[in-house]
C-alpha cells in the first residue's frame, strides 16, 4: 500500500462511550460466589494467576485447584488457556481475588450430571472402593454411590462388595442433589432392560404352531406355566391343559413333569401354550390311522353272478 493511500486510510476514532465501557469493565467488582472466566497469565509452585480483564487480578491457591491429591497445574493448564473459576475471596489483602478452580468443576459438574440424568445417559464407570451399603464411583470429579440393590437386576451379597472394586459398570444417574451432595448410580435398570429385550427377542423367533418339550416349574390355579428352555416358558392356562372340565391343574399335571405343548401365541412378550390342542392334533391322527384303507385295482369291480362262478370248474 503506497504512503498516498496510508494517508486516506484513517484510524476509526473512539468515542468517550468507548472509553467509558471499558472503564466499567474494568473496574467491574465481584461477590464472593460468582461464577468468573479469565486467562492463565501465570503459574507457579504455590499460585496460579488468572487474567480477569479488569483492575483486579485473580489468584488461585494450590488447595483450590483440585480435591485430587495427585493435581500439578503446571501438568494440567497452559499459559493463555480460558478456565472457570469461582470468587472465595474478593481481596487476599494484596488486591487480589481469590478464585476457587475445583468449585467452578464441581458446579460444572453438577450441571453436566443433571442433564444427564433428565437424558438418561448411559455412563461406563469404575467401581473405587465398597461402603457399607453399596460401592463408591466417581462421575465427572464427583463421588457417586451405588446402592447395593442397585449394582446388578442380580442379589448381591455384603461379603461380594469388594470383589467389585475395579470393575467398570454402565450406570445412569437415579439422583444429582447439588445441595445435599447426592450423586445417586445405578446399574440394575440397564441390566433388567437388556434382559428383556433378549427376551422378548427369543419370543419373536417363535412361531404360533411349533411344537415344543418342556418341564412344568409352578402350578396356580389358572394354570401351569412351563419352561421351554433357552430362559423361556409359557402359561398353559387351565382351559387348555385338558377337554374335560377340571377345578385345578393338580388333577391332571405335577410338577416337574415333562410335557409337550403347541405354542398358540406369542403376544406382548409372553408364551401361550396348549395341551389340549396337541391331543386334538394326536387324536385326529390316531382317528386318521384308523380308517380301513380303500381297495383299488385295475379292474372294475362287479358283484355279478359270471364274476362269483369266475374260475370256477363244474364237472
Amino acid at each position: 500500500m503506497s504512503e498516498e493511500i496510508r494517508e486516506n486510510v484513517s484510524e476509526p476514532e473512539l468515542t468517550m462511550a468507548d472509553f467509558e465501557n471499558e472503564i466499567n469493565a474494568s473496574m467491574k467488582k465481584y461477590r464472593v460466589g460468582d461464577m468468573v472466566k479469565g486467562l492463565v497469565a501465570d503459574i507457579d509452585e504455590y499460585l496460579v494467576h488468572v487474567d480477569l480483564g479488569t483492575y483486579m487480578q485473580g489468584v488461585i491457591l494450590p488447595s483450590e485447584l483440585s480435591d485430587d491429591p495427585d493435581y500439578r497445574a503446571m501438568d494440567k493448564l497452559t499459559i493463555g488457556q480460558e478456565i472457570s473459576t469461582v470468587v472465595i475471596n474478593n481481596d487476599d489483602g494484596n488486591g487480589n481475588l481469590v478464585l476457587s478452580l475445583k468449585d467452578a468443576t464441581k458446579a460444572l459438574a453438577w450441571e453436566t450430571l443433571r442433564d444427564g440424568m433428565l437424558e438418561r445417559k448411559v455412563y461406563e464407570v469404575k467401581i473405587s472402593g465398597a461402603v457399607n451399603g453399596g460401592m463408591v464411583a466417581y462421575l465427572e470429579g464427583i463421588r457417586g454411590f451405588i446402592p447395593i440393590s442397585r449394582v446388578s437386576m442380580k442379589r448381591v451379597e455384603d461379603s461380594e462388595r469388594d470383589s467389585y472394586v475395579g470393575k467398570k459398570i454402565n450406570v445412569i444417574i437415579v439422583e444429582a442433589n447439588e445441595d445435599k451432595g447426592n450423586l445417586i448410580l445405578s446399574a440394575r435398570e440397564l441390566e433388567e432392560e437388556k434382559a428383556r429385550e433378549e427376551h422378548d427377542n427369543k419370543v419373536k423367533a417363535i412361531k404360533p404352531g411349533a411344537v415344543v418339550k418342556g418341564i412344568i416349574e409352578s402350578i396356580m390355579p389358572y394354570g401351569c406355566f412351563v419352561n421351554i428352555g433357552d430362559g423361556l416358558s409359557g402359561l398353559v392356562h387351565i382351559s387348555q391343559i385338558a377337554h374335560k372340565h377340571i377345578k385345578t391343574p393338580h388333577e391332571v399335571v405335577k410338577e416337574g413333569e415333562e410335557v409337550e405343548v403347541k405354542v398358540i401365541d406369542t403376544k406382548d412378550g409372553k408364551i401361550s401354550l396348549s395341551m389340549k390342542a396337541l391331543v386334538d392334533v394326536m387324536e385326529k391322527t390316531e382317528t386318521e390311522d384308523d380308517v380301513p384303507s380303500e381297495y383299488t385295482s385295475d379292474e372294475e369291480a362287479t358283484t355279478g353272478m359270471a364274476s362269483l362262478l369266475a374260475g370256477i370248474k363244474l364237472d
